[in-house]
């Protein structure tokens, strides 16, 4: 198994040591990459996509080819996207109150950028996700999945908010699973 994380700004390194972690956990074999270029998008069986700022990784990924190679092998059934926070954003079809950000398109769902708020307003809670139980999530200037539709269906909610989403073999959640020491969403998304 390959998963990359998308290396371009966001929490890379956090992700990268989160899923080696849950990759020894699970004792499952896999590799984890830096993904930098275009050209090792092939590569891939999984590919996250950090928390960072929106509009800038959306910016990056469309200029340096990664958008339309994510997009290509993704759509093809070939590639699993997995967007945590801002990742999230670029997983929707739309986004309702800023359409400067270009986004993937690829899950069946609205999103409002910053929903929760600024840095100083981040948060933690217990979140009661679908096919895991009780999880501890860090919220950090954190999106909202606004209404999913068609094949997105929610997993998990904060208050009557929609923190999780699934379609296929696409995952968005608000919250940033590489900020804690519970692995089990990595194992309940990369199939470990």
């Amino acid at each position: 198994m390959k998963i990359g994380v998308l290396a371009i700004q966001g929490d890379v390194s956090e992700h990268i040591e989160a899923v080696k972690r849950a990759l020894e956990n699970f004792d499952v074999s896999g590799d984890v990459l830096y993904i930098r270029k275009k050209e090792q998008i092939s590569r891939l069986d999984y590919i996250i996509i950090p928390g960072g700022e929106s509009t800038t990784i959306s910016r990056l990924m469309v200029n340096s080819g990664i958008y339309t190679e994510i997009l290509k092998h993704a759509e093809n059934g070939e590639l699993g996207v997995i967007g945590t926070c801002a990742g999230s954003i670029l997983m929707a079809k739309d986004v309702i109150d800023d359409k400067r950000v270009k986004t993937l398109g690829l899950m069946d769902m609205a999103v409002r950028r910053n929903f929760f708020g600024r840095q100083r307003e981040s948060f933690e809670t217990e979140l009661d996700i679908e096919g895991l139980g009780k999880y501890h999530a860090v919220f950090i200037r954190a999106p909202v999945i606004d209404k999913c539709w068609d094949g997105c269906r929610p997993l998990a909610y904060i208050g009557d908010k929609i923190a999780m989403a699934k379609e296929g073999s696409f995952v968005a959640l608000i919250f940033h699973p590489e900020l804690t020491d519970d692995y089990r969403i990595y194992k309940l998304f990369l199939n470990l």
